[in-house]
């Protein structure tokens, strides 16, 4: 199977997992523990093949086009904002819920919206020279935004425990493992067939996420 096949069924692809999921989350209620202990892994995991496949060692090749850096980092890290902020009052009061949703809104995405550019007929080369500023930007601004759109509830929950755990293993540690993978890969030609291999993974890693996610929130 070629992986542009696996691309454009991956929404069965995850369908099926979450099925999945929730048929072995109602048929053995105590796998819902380990389960639930392997989501974080995999999800860094997940993570981590995700990020090799954006030219993190590549940030100066973006600077080239300075047009094309600044009208993308306004688009995306203010315009957008701006128009989120406007729109929050739409939105029910309930911290959990604004906070879900502007993640969603506030994060662009980092590998996935290459391939869209690429299927609508845009500058993929472009695209791709600017995911690693996209995200660098998005780690260093979306605490800000969260902390301007919600205030003291967010600085209270930011203060937990388990969300500096969660920053430190599934964003800065993949991070730095992609990192270091593609400075390895660039020094020798023939290691860029690990990033190929890595390329495959995001897709299956996350059916496993979505499988693990519906097995063990089955109950709710």
């Amino acid at each position: 199977m070629k992986r542009e096949r696996l691309e454009q069924y991956q929404l069965l692809v995850y369908l099926a997992a979450i099925g999945c999921g929730l048929i072995v989350g109602t048929a053995l209620p105590s796998a819902r523990s380990v389960l639930e202990a392997a989501l974080r892994p995999v999800l860094g995991l997940l993570l981590y093949a995700t990020f090799t496949q954006v030219p993190l060692t590549h940030v100066r090749d973006a600077l080239a086009d300075g047009r094309f850096v600044l009208a993308a980092v306004i688009g995306n890290f203010l315009i957008v904002p701006v128009m989120v902020y406007g729109a929050m009052h739409l939105l029910p009061a309930d911290p959990a819920i604004r906070f879900g949703v502007l993640l969603v809104l506030l994060v662009p995405c980092t590998d996935w919206f290459i391939t869209f550019t690429h299927l609508g007929g845009g500058d993929t080369r472009h695209a791709i020279a600017f995911s690693p500023i996209s995200l660098l930007l998005q780690v260093v601004l979306l605490p800000l935004y969260l902390w301007l759109f919600l205030g003291q509830t967010f600085v209270i929950t930011a203060a937990r425990k388990e969300m500096l755990v969660s920053f430190v293993t599934l964003i800065l540690l993949p991070l730095a493992a992609a990192f270091i993978t593609e400075r390895w890969v660039e020094r020798r030609a023939e290691r860029g067939r690990l990033l190929e291999c890595l390329a495959w993974w995001p897709i299956p890693l996350l059916a496993v996420v979505v499988f693990v996610i519906a097995a063990t929130q089955v109950h709710l």
